[in-house]
């Protein structure tokens, strides 16, 4: 038991920003459902654009998929921090005790757990619908899990640059998209490897490397710009 006055501790302060993300993602649960309806759309829009051609499908089907998700996570993103901004929790978190990477880095899992997370679970559905063999849909499954967290890291960096600016959505897009390229590379030619008979571990291992990488950097360079727009 923690005592009345003494400061929480790191655990605490994520379980209580994480339980308040939930609450507060609870009261607009038509605004959680978005992404994967945005995703589940393009997917459908690609299969008949297409001819529902089987052949042609399962041969852009890691690439669409690929691109669906990474577009279906751009609509939640300018909100990351900038409904903290607007009710001043930005401020208070600039004045915890808990530092201020630790919180951002518990505020993009609980972005990631909420609109990426689902998405990965959703993406044999996806997969169903452009025909993709059953054989590469543990590599895609595998690149999504590695991927997704990364281009949440990376999107919050950006999101944080941009929290002090007003209607940011085209320039935080702008400023994104060029960061998401390498991970849509990467996560769309592991499952592009794989459909050739190629090994498709190269490509896992560098989305692994980048998720390991933005573990560390991302938290920290969040952090350092929302100081930069709070001061």
């Amino acid at each position: 038991m923690r005592l009345p006055g003494a400061q929480p501790s790191l655990w605490d302060a994520a379980r209580a920003l994480l339980v308040r993300d939930l609450k507060l993602l609870w009261r607009r649960r038509s605004d959680a459902a978005q992404p994967a309806l945005f995703a589940l759309l393009v997917v459908a829009l690609f299969a008949l654009a297409l001819g529902g051609n089987p052949q042609l499908l399962a041969r852009v089907a890691g690439a669409v998929l690929w691109l669906a998700v990474l577009l279906a996570g751009l609509l939640s993103l300018d909100g990351l921090f900038r409904g903290d901004a607007e009710d001043g929790s930005l401020e208070q978190w600039l004045l915890s005790p808990v530092p201020l990477a630790w919180l951002v880095a518990v505020r993009v899992f609980s972005h990631w757990l909420t609109t990426a997370f689902p998405l990965v679970l959703l993406s044999p559905l996806l997969a169903e619908l452009m025909q993709l063999p059953h054989a590469q849909l543990p590599v895609l499954v595998a690149s999504l899990a590695l991927g997704t967290p990364l281009l949440s890291l990376l999107g919050a960096v950006v999101a944080a640059l941009t929290v002090g600016m007003r209607r940011a959505g085209i320039l935080l897009a702008l400023l994104v998209l060029p960061l998401y390229v390498p991970v849509l590379v990467f996560g769309a030619g592991a499952v592009a490897a794989a459909a050739q008979g190629l090994d498709p571990l190269g490509g896992l291992l560098l989305l692994g490397a980048g998720l390991l990488a933005g573990l560390v950097l991302a938290p920290l360079t969040a952090a350092a710009a929302i100081r930069i727009a709070n001061a």
